[in-house]
């Protein structure tokens, strides 16, 4: 066992500066984040802190983490819009363009997807071995504040779009961006909402 990520467990997150203190984010979360870890560790990967957080590594390539947010315990793949994500648990957090997450808010949720995880990380780390990359647009397009509204009102549409591959969700972005009044762009939007809950780029049809 790696200590530090022992007392990351015990102390909660080292950059936070609740550590070791009842309002840590860690703390809330402490069975899953010990049930992520054990599954990390049953992949074989090498266990270290970075960040502050334990980070899973494949020859010195980070692979996933396991760390906590104050509404969830996560595993984040490092790769992970290259992974396939057939089961639709990964998120996208902001703007974030390579990594994905998978959130979680108790036991019971990582237990009924033990199997999934330890598939996803096989399939991470034979991306990493493949050498492939995630292509990073150095100017991503704006998120249209009409979709981040929508976002807002109905979480299970903010997943879905996030759970499309970065082509598709840039395709929906610059055609509601290409709007130039918002009255057309929330139009465009509802226009889409069903397909995107299907999973279904803008041009697939």
């Amino acid at each position: 066992m790696n200590p530090r990520v022992d007392q990351y467990l015990i102390d909660g997150c080292m950059r936070c500066k609740y550590g070791a203190t009842p309002k840590c984010k860690v703390n809330t979360w402490q069975t899953e984040l010990k049930i992520l870890r054990e599954i990390a560790l049953e992949s074989g990967l090498i266990e270290e802190i970075k960040w502050g957080v334990p980070v899973y590594t494949h020859h010195g390539k980070n692979i996933i983490s396991v760390n906590a947010l104050k509404e969830s315990a996560n595993m984040t793949f490092f790769k992970g819009a290259l992974l396939s994500d057939q089961h639709k648990i990964l998120q996208q957090q902001g703007n974030i363009q390579s990594g994905r997450i998978a959130k979680f808010t108790n036991p019971e949720q990582i237990e009924k997807l033990i199997d999934v995880l330890i598939s996803y990380i096989d399939e991470a780390i034979e991306i990493e071995k493949s050498g492939k990359k995630v292509p990073i647009l150095k100017n991503p397009e704006p998120t249209p504040i009409e979709l981040l509204q929508a976002f807002e009102e109905d979480q299970t549409f903010k997943k879905a779009f996030y759970s499309l591959s970065p082509g598709r969700q840039r395709g929906y972005t610059l055609h509601f961006l290409q709007a130039k009044q918002s009255v057309t762009r929330i139009a465009r939007i509802e226009k889409y909402r069903a397909q995107i809950l299907n999973g279904i780029g803008l041009n697939d049809r």
